[in-house]
């Protein structure tokens, strides 16, 4: 027996949730999300859950924006503490085009009314006192930036979403997707089925081998990504304040505060793609084979700009697989030749992105038209016949970048 709804969203992580909480509140409540396992069990679990009002690419700022607004309203709708810490951030030049960048983007951010300042070195010491300022010209500093907690706001936004009407499947596989002659979906896999008028491919790396069921080609793989946590410093635990998360482009990494000690996200110069010919069947909520010798020039660079990180004891490492597209933005849209076919992945900032993500989709969905203009997004920017090689090449290429400006 089938299950009619008016939209399946296939995905349970912080994507996924959004865009049926975003229905829900629009007044489309016979929405459904379906999800392997648990929600969050892919790549939402691990991540770091920093949000920040810079956007890495100014065309998609709104999306930052409208994901801290979307998780704060989520948080008090369904009751659910999501562990918001408003510790700002500082994103940091270390020469004069980076800074004439940064000053650049003053207009955008005061017509979106984001509180961002470009900063001295003097300030910066003040604002985080473990950083060495001697390479740097400034930075741009955006107060009201943080971190979520990305298990729990996941859960928020999914309780929120049942609260208004939605409903949420757990351990259910969609293996298949095909469209019916009356122009309605079907979605089969693990002995159910479900019909559907609109589809939301929300399921980060699995999009890609779900989507060839129907010939589509999807630009996107999972890379591996480390973070490290550290043990508690001394130099945190006598701080008053909440230290600002740091992106600096030289490591390339951020650093943020957790609990008493730091955690570092790196970018590596020679990113390692992960399950290209085929993700492992029983792959969910796991991580990887831990890596340090990859990032040891990396993390020379972090103990360069917070000198205390050098004495810090290693608490814990996270490798876990993250999902790029070829030019790091997501795949956000309809489907050209598809009625009723709607793309939410290749986010390799979910968190970031994610709650803004799903208020914009589900606005286009119910009504027909994007709420604004975001080509940068659209999935049509890319071709159905971009090899594996290509697609793979750019996707490392671009991680590298790390904190690069992309060109404004």
């Amino acid at each position: 027996m089938s299950n009619d709804v008016q939209v399946a969203v296939i995905g349970g992580g912080i994507v996924g949730c959004s865009v049926l909480y975003h229905l829900a509140r629009l007044g489309w409540t016979d929405t459904t999300l379906i999800e392997k396992k648990i929600l969050t069990s892919g790549s939402t679990w691990h991540a770091a859950g920093n949000v920040t009002y810079f956007g890495h690419y100014p065309s998609i700022t709104r999306l930052y924006v409208d994901s801290v607004t979307t998780y704060l309203e989520a948080e008090k709708e369904a009751d659910h503490f999501v562990g918001f810490h408003k510790s700002g951030s500082l994103r940091l030049a270390t020469n004069q085009t980076e800074l004439d960048a940064f000053r650049a983007l003053g207009p955008l951010f005061k017509e979106m009314n984001i509180d961002c300042r470009v900063i001295d070195t003097d300030e910066i010491e003040r604002i985080h006192p473990m950083l060495s300022t001697h390479d740097l010209l400034g930075a741009a500093y955006t107060p009201d930036d943080g971190h979520f907690d990305a298990y729990s706001t996941t859960y928020a936004l999914a309780k929120a979403a049942l609260y208004r009407g939605a409903e949420v499947i757990t351990d259910c596989e969609i293996e298949r997707l095909e469209r019916r002659s009356d122009g309605n979906w079907l979605l089969t896999g693990n002995n159910q089925s479900f019909i559907a008028k609109h589809v939301v491919i929300a399921n980060s790396f699995w999009a890609r081998e779900l989507a060839e069921s129907i010939g589509l080609n999807l630009p996107l793989y999972a890379l591996e990504h480390h973070d490290l946590v550290t043990e508690s410093l001394p130099e945190i635990e006598c701080l008053e304040f909440e230290l600002p998360v740091v992106r600096d482009p030289v490591a390339p990494a951020n650093i943020r505060q957790e609990i008493n000690g730091l955690l570092c996200g790196v970018y590596e110069s020679n990113p390692k793609p992960w399950a290209i010919n085929g993700i492992p069947k029983d792959f969910e909520g796991r991580l990887l084979q831990n890596d340090l010798d990859r990032l040891e020039s990396h993390l020379v660079r972090v103990i360069d700009r917070i000198p205390a990180f050098f004495s810090a004891g290693v608490k814990s490492v996270i490798n876990g697989p993250i999902c790029y597209t070829p030019d790091g933005c997501p795949l956000l849209g309809p489907v050209n030749g598809y009625p009723g076919l709607w793309l939410a992945t290749g986010f390799c900032i979910g968190i970031g992105t994610g709650g803004g993500s799903g208020a914009y989709l589900s606005s286009w969905i119910v009504n027909d038209r994007a709420p604004y203009d975001l080509p940068s997004v659209q999935p049509s920017r890319f071709s159905n016949d971009l090899t594996r090689d290509e697609i793979v090449s750019s996707i490392v290429n671009t991680y590298a970048m790390g904190y690069t400006l992309p060109e404004l």
